[in-house]
């Protein structure tokens, strides 16, 4: 029986279905989340043995066809406000659809977050599969976008606090900071929320626009200055740059419904939102193949700062990556955490790729002088 179990072999649009149909039989492919309701004559027309179709609409005709081929079908769930099968990460249209007429409520991103906050302690197993289903389906979506759409592209992650408020010199920064690493040829990758997040992701937006755009976009962003009290506002801000200066550049926002009550930021061109924190944390760090720079948080940015300390302690990724933590004050008086990194990489070959600067515009030199650094098994 044919197994076709490489990215080539998942048809996620009806381009390349029909593509695939005129070339050959869909032996051994895999489809998803493809409305096939139109398709019928070509589902007829080719063989399907092996395939599986994950949450294709499609007449019954063609469904008894294709599981007499020997084929397996998953149909869609009726009811959910989100696509378990999705083949595509989110864009920041997709989740925020129906803000202008019925507020952020109404949005595919809030409906989510609520079926989540009523399944979540239900012990509702279907429930749980679900979701395992629908964020596995994410992080296909995402290796899929960096390793092949972006060609491998370096990807650095910008952590920080989500309480960084729009307006501050902070939030300015971290947009700055963003806009050079994009401008470095650097996939910028975040949290994909508000704060620190969203002005990393507003900063690569920026990149391929003139300067003075970036300070046009952040005054007017300032008038709506936090997610509180109003993210309909927070958002409409956000997707009036956006309208006024199209075109922006592209980064990756990794969010999580775990913390629903902060919206996903609407300057990530790609979004992969997850149920589960843990799966989105992991995976946000292990994607960062350029490094990380931490910029000024609380619990959670502590959180993954040691997250990314073990791998590259343990050498359980390969070399350790470079990381980069902002702010001397903060993180060796307020949230004390470079001490302790300090001596975690001691006399280890991550201790080379550690550094602590004193501002966010010395961290795109810290970062790239961190890369170019070679560890002992490096030059061994």
């Amino acid at each position: 029986m044919p197994q076709h179990p490489d990215h080539d072999h998942e048809i996620e649009t009806l381009a390349e279905f029909d593509r695939t149909v005129s070339a050959g039989p869909l032996t051994g492919y895999r489809l998803q989340s493809l409305d096939l309701t139109a398709r019928t004559e070509a589902l007829l027309a080719t063989d399907t043995a092996a395939s599986v179709f994950l949450g294709c609409p499609m007449t019954d005709k063609a469904a008894d066809k294709v599981r007499a081929d020997g084929a397996l079908v998953f149909p869609p769930v009726p009811g959910l406000p989100f696509d378990p099968y999705r083949g595509l990460l989110y864009t920041p249209d997709s989740l925020f659809d129906g803000l202008a007429d019925g507020g952020y409520e109404a949005t595919p991103d809030a409906l989510a977050y609520a079926w989540f906050q009523r399944t979540k302690s239900d012990g509702d197993i279907f429930a749980s599969m679900l979701r395992s289903i629908h964020d596995d389906a994410i992080s296909d979506a995402l290796d899929e976008h960096l390793v092949g759409h972006l060609a491998g592209a370096p990807v650095v992650g910008v952590m920080g606090g989500h309480a960084m408020a729009r307006g501050t010199e902070a939030y300015a920064g971290a947009a700055l900071l963003g806009r050079t690493l994009a401008r470095e040829g650097l996939t910028v990758a975040t949290g994909g929320g508000p704060g620190a997040m969203e002005a990393a992701n507003l900063g690569a937006y920026a990149a391929p626009h003139p300067d003075p755009m970036l300070d046009e976009a952040l005054e007017i962003l300032g008038k709506a200055p936090s997610f509180t009290p109003s993210i309909t506002d927070w958002a409409a801000a956000a997707f009036a740059v956006r309208s006024r200066w199209p075109d922006g550049g592209d980064s990756v926002g990794i969010p999580t419904w775990f913390y629903g009550h902060e919206p996903p930021n609407a300057f990530a061109a790609h979004i992969a939102k997850y149920f589960a924190n843990a799966t989105r944390e992991d995976g946000l760090l292990a994607r960062s193949t350029a490094g990380v720079v931490f910029l000024p948080g609380a619990a959670g940015t502590v959180q993954e700062i040691f997250d990314n300390a073990t791998p590259n302690y343990y050498e359980s990724r390969g070399e350790p990556t470079p990381m980069v933590l902002v702010d001397r004050t903060h993180w060796t008086e307020r949230l004390p955490a470079w001490p302790l990194l300090q001596s975690l990489a001691r006399d280890r070959a991550m201790e080379l790729r550690i550094a602590l600067v004193d501002s966010v515009g010395e961290a795109p030199e810290a970062l790239a002088r961190l890369r170019s650094t070679r560890t002992t098994a490096e030059i061994r």
